[in-house]
Formats: C-alpha cells, structure tokens, sequence
C-alpha cells in the first residue's frame, strides 16, 4: 500500500473506530512531543473531522525538543480547523513527585513516571471533553522491543500506527508534509535529563531493529532478541492466578 493509502486507511480507521463506539467520543486526545511518530499520529488524527486535541507536556524538557513540538502544534492548528492545542507544564508536578518519593529514588523509575504523568494528564484532558487517547507506538516499539513505559506512553486506548514500522511512519511523515526538522531528528523518548537518543539506549538503528525483527538470520537479530526479551512483560497479557475448581 503506498504512503497516501495508508494515510486514508488509518485516518478512516480512526472515525470508523469512533462511529462505531456504543457511546460515541466527541474528541481525540494526543500527546505530542516534537518526535515524527506523534507528529504523524496526531495529524492523522486530525484528519478525521473530529475534535483534536493536542497536548505538549513538557517535564524538565530540552528546548529543542520542545521547540518541535510547538511548532508541529502551530502547523496543526493553521492547517485544521478541528484542532485545539494545549502546552500544559508538569515540571511543578514532577517535581512535587520526586520530592514526595525521595527514599525511593530510582532514575529509571522516575523516568518512566514522566511517562505516566503525562499519561494521566491526557485521561483527565479526555475525560473533561468526552474523548479517547490516541497512542502514538509503532510496530518495532509496540510489538518488536517493547520500547515504551508499561501504563505510560503504553496507556491509551487506539492505536493508530502500531502496525508501522518506524521507516514506514517516516514515509508517511513525508507525504502528509511533516516539518522537516521533525523528520530529520533523532529520535528519542524525552524520558531523560541528558537528552539520550532511542539508538543510545537500544544500541540499534530502527532500520537495524526492523530488519533483525523479519529475518532470523539477521547480525543483529540475537541483541534484538536480548532487548525483546527483557521486554516481554509489557507486551505479554498480565498474569492471572488461575484457580483451579
């Protein structure tokens, strides 16, 4: 399916999705971050005609990655009538946090707890307007290594472009007329203080982690099996007790 297909398929996957809700959501909820995969998602949420809310969440955040995500807002709003963009600041909240769960200090932990503020801040910006969360993962996040915060970036309720690989979102950046510093950047989550890139802490190229996924034989296909691995928990249904009768 070439690029313009795709973004009709998903787009229409999106409304057809909402229509089809036994309570029907009158908005879409997205966070969005300067990064290509919510710049695509959050567009194609737009397209839909539904009500679009954008939401830069910045905690403790790098200028240039902010930098992206409001003018990825401002290209939404000039471009969509539909689109309501918001910068809601969490550094008082995080710090209050961190604070709070000072004897239980753990970088990683808090880390992912930017993740999961953020995600509670866009549950309540939904619940406020009727609406539902967009993710924004894609295939090798979401299914491949399992790169993503467990009840963070994890939490939402559709997603979109999770049967796309990273290069695919990239194409499809391109076709809708992403901002091209966008497209060009590198990667990353925001999760982290010293701004490290996804290939800095995976160790792989998304075009090297997309290509170990499909072939068994791939050089780099034990290190991605390594990182899927120790990932597993968040792609695997949570374990139940059963208890025999």
């Amino acid at each position: 399916m070439k690029p313009s297909e795709k973004i009709i398929f998903i787009s229409n996957w999106i409304k057809n999705y909402v229509e089809s809700m036994p309570s029907k959501a009158q908005s879409l909820v997205i966070g969005i971050s300067g990064g290509i995969d919510s710049s695509v998602s959050s567009t194609l949420s737009a397209m839909t005609g539904i009500k679009t809310i954008v939401l830069s969440m910045p905690i403790r955040q790098k200028s240039n990655q902010h930098d992206l995500s409001l003018k990825h807002q401002d290209w939404l709003v000039k471009k969509f009538k539909n689109v309501e963009a918001h910068t809601i600041n969490l550094d008082d909240l995080f710090k209050s946090f961190t604070s709070s769960l000072s004897k239980f200090d753990s970088e990683h932990g808090m880390a992912n707890s930017r993740a999961r503020l953020r995600m509670t801040t866009l549950y309540q910006v939904a619940a406020a307007n009727k609406g539902i969360v967009v993710g924004t993962g894609n295939k090798v996040e979401d299914f491949g290594v399992g790169f993503y915060t467990k009840y963070g970036d994890g939490g939402v309720d559709i997603s979109p472009i999770a049967d796309c690989n990273k290069t695919e979102v990239w194409e499809l950046g391109k076709e809708l007329g992403i901002l091209k510093e966008i497209i060009e950047a590198a990667p990353t989550d925001g999760l982290w203080d010293d701004a490290r890139t996804d290939e800095g802490q995976l160790g792989l190229k998304y075009e090297e982690l997309e290509e170990a996924m499909e072939n068994p034989n791939s050089v780099n296909r034990e290190q991605y099996e390594s990182i899927r691995k120790q990932n597993l928990h968040k792609m695997e249904p949570i374990p139940v007790c059963k208890i025999p009768n």
